[in-house]
């Protein structure tokens, strides 16, 4: 998949590695059957992995929004590529509406804008039935306790090791090894 040309800090546009990526999907999918012929939606999609993914394992309808003009044009690319059907939107978590079976993002760790993070949760919690997202292992009591006050049932919490590699100025190492938890998250009211 073709990457991101011009990430920008800001938004915190980390890809999220093919082995992480195809390990969630394959959870999602086939341990915990929440991806054949449902509805999913990737919330901060990037240049689509995620989504393309859930396009390969059978979803029935997939959407992915980004903030990013630049991430959704690469995006369609990749999902062209891959030959998978995807409703893409260029907006902000406003901007998608309406109920989801599924839910899958990576998204901002919330430390260029802080608790961006619970912001992508929260949208998620409105519109999916379930979630799974990626967050800062350093975090987890936090994102815990925020999923137990919005009625949220944690079902599993799988970790991962994210290599961040060098590419912001600010970057000094080859690569940076962050310790991420995926969330698996039943919410209280979406579909199921």
């Amino acid at each position: 998949m073709r990457p991101h040309p011009s990430p920008r800090i800001q938004l915190e546009q980390y890809t999220t590695p093919a082995a992480i990526a195809a390990d969630i999907l394959f959870l999602a999918a086939f341990v915990y059957q929440d991806i054949v012929d449902k509805t999913v939606v990737d919330l901060g999609t990037g240049t689509g992995r995620l989504a393309v993914g859930a396009a390969s394992l059978g979803a029935r309808q997939i959407t992915g929004i980004d903030i990013d003009p630049v991430a959704i044009e690469v995006a369609r690319e990749n999902a062209e590529t891959a030959m998978a059907d995807i409703d893409w939107i260029v907006g902000d978590l406003e901007a998608i509406h309406g109920e989801f079976d599924t839910v899958i993002m990576n998204p901002p760790f919330g430390t260029k804008q802080r608790h961006l993070d619970q912001v992508f949760l929260g949208k998620a919690i409105q519109i999916g039935g379930v979630i799974y997202s990626l967050h800062k292992s350093a975090t987890r009591e936090h994102i815990s306790q925020y999923l137990r006050r919005r009625g949220c049932k944690v079902r599993a919490i799988h970790e991962y090791t994210l290599d961040i590699p060098m590419m912001f100025e600010h970057h000094r190492k080859r690569k940076h090894p962050v310790r991420v938890d995926c969330y698996r998250v039943e919410t209280r009211a979406g579909p199921q």
